[in-house]
């Protein structure tokens, strides 16, 4: 297997974890928008005004994010809102774990206060650390495996690709054959 091919794999792979993890996030919030906000209140970030906003918009943010990912289109872009996003997260946990707040991070569903016993701070700050490192992958090189944007954005053959080629070379004209 060619180098090229392997760093194609990984791609597919980064793709495919990131825009995954955000799609089914996503997809168990949107259904419950009560949820999706209480998950948000339980930081202790935003007034209330601004919690909702954000708890109604961010499973419609991920659900989108996700699905370019999986299908590989816009993959740059994509990788770099899904790796923001998890940067983000990261923030989130890190400021609950700092001032001894004991909630669940509502990542894949309905968070909120829980046992100080329960909290998996450093596995999910883990988590959303090796989704940001797969985000930044794709930022650096959106290319992959079984991706849409390969067939969509392919670039033209460079000039020495078809050098040999007829079709893509002006006619010989000589002085005075006109």
């Amino acid at each position: 297997m060619s180098r090229a091919r392997v760093l194609d794999l990984i791609g597919l792979i980064c793709r495919l974890a990131l825009g995954g993890v955000l799609l089914a996030a996503g997809l168990l919030k949107v259904g419950d928008p009560t949820g999706s906000i209480q998950s948000v209140v339980a930081y202790r970030l935003f007034d209330y005004r601004l919690a909702e906003m954000i708890g109604l918009m961010l499973p419609i943010v991920e659900i989108a994010v996700g699905l370019l990912l999986v299908v590989g289109l816009l993959t740059r872009w994509s990788a770099l809102v899904g790796g923001l996003l998890m940067v983000i997260f990261i923030a989130g946990i890190a400021s609950a774990w700092a001032r001894g707040l004991a909630i669940d991070c509502g990542c894949f569903g309905t968070g909120g206060p829980i046992d100080p016993s329960e909290t998996a701070y450093l596995q999910e700050i883990v988590r959303d650390a090796a989704l940001a490192l797969a985000g930044l992958w794709l930022v650096v090189r959106p290319r992959s495996l079984l991706a849409l944007d390969t067939l969509l954005f392919r670039r033209p053959a460079a000039p020495s690709e078809t050098a040999g080629d007829p079709r893509h070379t002006a006619p010989s004209v000589t002085k005075g054959s006109l």
